[in-house]
């Protein structure tokens, strides 16, 4: 999640789960034709920021670990990262270049994790409400940005390559609700996006041709918002391999509780993989960092749901930044407490 333009720092996406243990716990039951890994993610793109000032992490038990240490002792086995074109230094809202992309990848690797690389085609955060074209690429005529696009994904798709890694997932845009790029990639110029998009899809396969390409859309409990931008994404021939959902019940209008969309985003998953017959899955997730039970509560939830899609189409469940406590990033929706120890939400991942 991304709303540090927006501002992120102080808040991000509350997700409270009131699970009845009941009929969490012992209801699921796996899909049929369900093979592969599910994928119990983490974006942890702050983590070389928070190393390099100081912070120190610590396990449940209150020893001092590496953060991918404690990430993986509570199930977690993927991280996403996200890549910016020419980022600032400002810890908040810069580094994420490409070397260090690759230097976290190939942390992610040395612990036996997936990768997911998250581009966003912008210098800082891009979100629903701000997609601002990286400051190099301004000026440039659209077939110029096509050129832009595909030359920059190739180039950090192949440093990972040298860096021996192969990203499982790579997203085109990042929660593209409303387009990328601005203003020549905006959804009131479709034509001109499939084909910003086409331009990073193909320059990610000729790269790594196993990779599946995440388009990325937030509100994921909004089933006619999925639907208009994917079919608009089919009539103009967008390619892609996995449909990615955000989901912040915090960031709906009213901050309302989770128990009121989670059957939503279930259905909204089932009708996406349906009805474009597309594998799905959550790429963002978080609640408030005050309401542990209630976050541990709706994680289970969202796993229950992603891993309850037919015919093993969903695929995982990532949350944004556990690790961001708020001691260092103001930030509201983590996992981690005050104390430099994850919270009990982050055992939701530990869930069968």
């Amino acid at each position: 999640m991304i709303y540090f333009s927006r501002i992120r720092l102080n808040g991000v996406a509350i997700c409270g789960l009131f699970f009845m243990v009941v009929c969490c716990t012992a209801s699921y039951v796996p899909s049929v034709g369900q093979t592969q890994p599910f994928a119990k993610g983490a974006d942890i793109s702050w983590l070389p920021q928070m190393e390099a000032s100081g912070y120190k992490f610590y396990n449940s038990q209150g020893k001092q670990q590496d953060c991918f240490q404690i990430l993986k002792d509570h199930g977690i086995n993927a991280i996403r990262l996200r890549t910016w074109v020419n980022p600032s230094q400002d810890n908040a809202s810069g580094h994420c270049s490409k070397d260090e992309t690759v230097v976290m990848a190939q942390r992610a690797k040395k612990w036996g994790m997936d990768v997911m690389i998250d581009f966003h085609y912008s210098d800082t955060w891009a979100d629903p409400g701000k997609q601002q074209k990286p400051a190099a690429w301004e000026g440039h005529p659209f077939p110029q940005l096509l050129t832009d696009v595909y030359a920059y994904t190739f180039e950090v798709m192949t440093a990972l390559k040298k860096g021996g890694i192969t990203p499982k997932w790579v997203q085109v845009g990042n929660e593209t609700a409303s387009g990328m790029i601005y203003p020549e990639g905006s959804t009131a110029n479709w034509t001109g996006l499939a084909q910003l998009i086409n331009k990073g899809y193909d320059a990610i396969k000729a790269v790594s041709p196993t990779s599946k390409v995440i388009l990325h859309v937030d509100q994921g409990n909004n089933i006619p918002r999925f639907r208009a931008w994917f079919d608009s994404a089919q009539v103009h021939k967008a390619r892609y391999d996995v449909i990615g959902l955000s989901y912040y019940p915090y960031w709906l209008t009213g901050s309302p509780d989770y128990t009121l969309s989670i059957d939503d985003l279930g259905k909204n998953m089932n009708d996406l993989a349906a009805r474009y017959g597309k594998e799905v899955m959550v790429v963002e997730v978080g609640g408030e960092d005050t309401k542990v039970q209630n976050t541990y509560d709706m994680l289970v939830a969202v796993l229950q749901r992603t891993k309850a899609v037919p015919n093993g189409k969903g695929l995982g469940v990532f949350y944004w930044e556990p690790e961001g406590a708020r001691s260092w990033s103001q930030y509201n929706l983590s996992a981690w407490g005050p104390d430099g120890r994850p919270t009990k939400a982050l055992d939701a991942f530990l869930v069968p």
